[in-house]
């Protein structure tokens, strides 16, 4: 038989159990929000405007807006909170290797030119690819197998990142396009993230952190993205799904990603 257990051990039990209790509340409330590592962000230029809208169904939308000048697509490597850098996961990826469009004036991200896994290309289909024309100031989706099939006015002045188009201006076409592109579990409720921009040329980085099917997170951003002749590509998701801001730190399932879209002014 076990000795009774005096009045000090008591009360140090009970502190320990209330300590687990704060803990596991903390942990149910901000199951994808951390804070401890927001230290790396210091300093950093805010480049952005941070927005945070609920859509229907519930979906939340953690957003970045910004002038796509302010844009650099980057290699990550990391899990994004560990980036000393505003912004948000970009393409698709398979182990080092990234298969979603991802270049910065004619140079690809991940590797050389040309090369498979660089961010070239967008692997296996053409798909959905969000462009920058720097040189002409102009913003479109263009439906690309890599960079070569990207139509740009100079070759040393624009961006391109690779994804899924989601036709935000075409009700009747978007699903058989997803469906043609091949995005991933378009029926399942997962993690979501995309790129967005409007007629006035403000871009939009979305990440949400509540489960959602591609349907529900496209109907949010057409419910809470501001702007007129909206247009945009999905991202990668899932645990993939992540953001770097002041005000909000998306860890997704704190997996290293292989590509940023990042915020100019980052480390």
């Amino acid at each position: 038989m076990l000795g009774r257990i005096d009045r000090a051990s008591q009360l140090r039990i009970l502190a320990i159990g209330a300590l687990l209790m704060v803990s596991a509340l903390l942990f149910a409330v901000f199951p994808l929000t951390g804070t401890s590592k927001r230290e790396v962000f210091s300093g950093l230029p805010h480049n952005y405007t941070y927005r945070e809208a609920e859509g229907p169904g519930g979906v939340q939308l953690h957003m970045l807006s910004l002038n796509p000048e302010d844009v650099i697509l980057r290699r990550a490597g990391l899990p994004l909170r560990q980036i000393a850098a505003y912004g948000i996961n970009g393409g698709f990826f398979y182990g080092d290797d990234l298969l979603s469009i991802a270049i910065m004036n004619d140079q690809p991200v991940n590797s050389e030119a040309r090369s498979y896994g660089s961010g070239w290309f967008n692997a296996k289909y053409a798909r959905g690819t969000l462009v920058w024309d720097g040189a002409a100031g102009v913003l479109s989706v263009q439906v690309a197998a890599s960079g070569g099939d990207l139509a740009v006015s100079d070759r040393s002045n624009y961006w391109a990142q690779g994804g899924i188009s989601m036709n935000l201006q075409h009700e009747e076409l978007w699903e058989a396009a997803a469906n043609a592109e091949h995005l991933p579990y378009e029926g399942e409720r997962r993690l979501r993230s995309g790129l967005v921009y409007d007629q006035s040329g403000k871009l939009w980085l979305l990440v949400t952190n509540s489960l959602c099917t591609a349907a529900e997170f496209r109907a949010a951003v057409q419910v809470t993205v501001p702007g007129e002749g909206r247009e945009g590509i999905f991202l990668d998701g899932d645990g993939s799904s992540q953001m770097n801001a002041d005000e909000a730190v998306l860890t997704g399932d704190s997996r290293p990603v292989v590509q940023m879209i990042a915020v100019a002014g980052g480390k």
